[in-house]
């Protein structure tokens, strides 16, 4: 696979996240051998959104069930 921003080579890489929650989370993803570029399965998710224009219907608004005004979150 090449690299989105330099068409590079990118290789498999094992990613850590120490910052985002109380236990490591590893995942595995793309990293870009020559500026570093990397790509996990949520980064594509993403792309794959803004690509097919989906983010325009998240932000249009999705009409609400009727059902939805009668329920009451209770803590």
């Amino acid at each position: 696979m090449t690299c989105t921003r330099c068409n590079g080579l990118m290789v498999v890489d094992d990613l850590v996240d120490l910052q985002e929650s109380c236990l490591p989370m590893w995942m595995c993803g793309l990293r870009c051998v020559s500026c570093g570029n990397v790509v996990d399965p949520l980064i594509m998710r993403n792309r794959m959104i803004q690509r097919s224009g989906g983010l325009r219907m998240l932000k249009t608004g999705v009409p609400v069930p009727a059902f939805a005004a009668s329920l009451k979150a209770t803590a």
